[in-house]
C-alpha cells in the first residue's frame, strides 16, 4: 500500500509563492518529517514536506536543516544541479512509470527537470512549461527552504491527477566533503524502495498527494 500524504485546500489566490506574508497559510498543511536514507547509517539531519492546493495550483515547502550547504557553482547546467545539495519531487502518471516526470531543485533555487521512462531512460531536454511552475528559496545559517507552486492545469495535461490523487516520490540530495576534497551523496527518501542501492527510479519509491476536497472534475 502507498503511503498518503493529505494536501489540505485553501481559498483560491491566497498563497503566492513569492509572498512573504503568506507564511501563515501553511500552519493549514501537514508537516512531514518522516524521512530516512535507507542505505546509510548516519544521522539523517531533519526536513520537512508540506503541500496545499487550491483550484489553479499545487503549492510545495521543503525546509531542511542543513549548516554545510554544497552548491556546484561551475556554471548554470542541470549538470551542476545534478552535484548539489537539492530536494526532489518526482510524478509518475501510472505504476509502469511510463513516463514520470523529475523535479530536482537546489536552495539556489536552480531546476533539473526532465522526463523519464523505466529503466533510468532520461531525457533532459524536456522542461515542465515555465509558465506552469514557479519556485522560490530562502537560505539561512541553520537551513534552507524551497517553496514552489505547479499548475494543475500542467499536471493535468500530463495526465498526473487520478481521482483526486497524485503519485508522487518526494526525496533529498545532501552531498557531504570527503577527505580526499570530493563530494558524494546521501540519498533520502520519504518512502523505503527496498532496494539495495540508492534507487528513486523505481515504483516502490512513490506515495500519494491526496488532494483533500478535490472536485469530480477541473476544467
Amino acid at each position: 500500500m502507498l503511503k498518503i500524504y493529505s494536501v489540505a485546500k485553501i481559498n483560491d489566490d491566497s498563497l503566492k509563492v513569492t509572498n512573504e506574508d503568506s507564511l501563515n497559510l501553511w500552519e493549514k498543511a501537514t508537516m512531514l518529517t518522516t524521512f530516512l536514507s535507507p542505505w546509510s547509517h548516519q544521522p539523517i539531519a531533519r526536513m520537512s514536506f508540506q503541500s496545499l492546493w487550491d483550484s489553479k495550483t499545487l503549492f510545495f515547502r521543503f525546509e531542511v536543516y542543513d549548516s554545510d550547504i554544497y552548491i556546484d557553482t561551475r556554471d548554470n547546467t542541470k549538470s551542476s544541479v545534478n552535484n548539489s545539495d537539492r530536494v526532489e519531487l518526482f510524478f509518475r502518471s501510472n505504476k509502469s512509470m511510463n513516463p514520470y516526470y523529475c523535479l530536482e531543485i537546489d536552495p539556489s533555487p536552480r531546476i533539473m527537470d526532465f522526463i523519464a521512462k523505466p529503466n533510468k531512460n532520461f531525457n533532459f531536454n524536456w522542461n515542465w512549461p515555465s509558465e506552469d511552475i514557479e519556485v522560490k528559496s530562502s537560505i539561512e545559517k541553520s537551513h534552507y527552504t524551497v517553496e514552489g507552486g505547479i499548475s494543475l492545469q500542467s499536471l493535468n495535461k500530463l495526465g498526473l491527477i487520478k481521482k483526486g490523487q497524485i503519485e508522487t516520490g518526494i526525496f533529498r540530495a545532501k552531498y557531504k566533503k570527503l577527505d580526499h576534497g570530493g563530494y558524494e551523496p546521501t540519498w533520502i527518501t520519504w518512502t523505503d524502495p527496498k532496494t539495495a542501492f540508492p534507487n528513486f527510479h523505481i515504483a516502490s519509491a512513490f506515495g500519494v498527494l491526496k488532494l483533500v476536497d478535490f472536485p469530480n472534475l477541473i476544467e
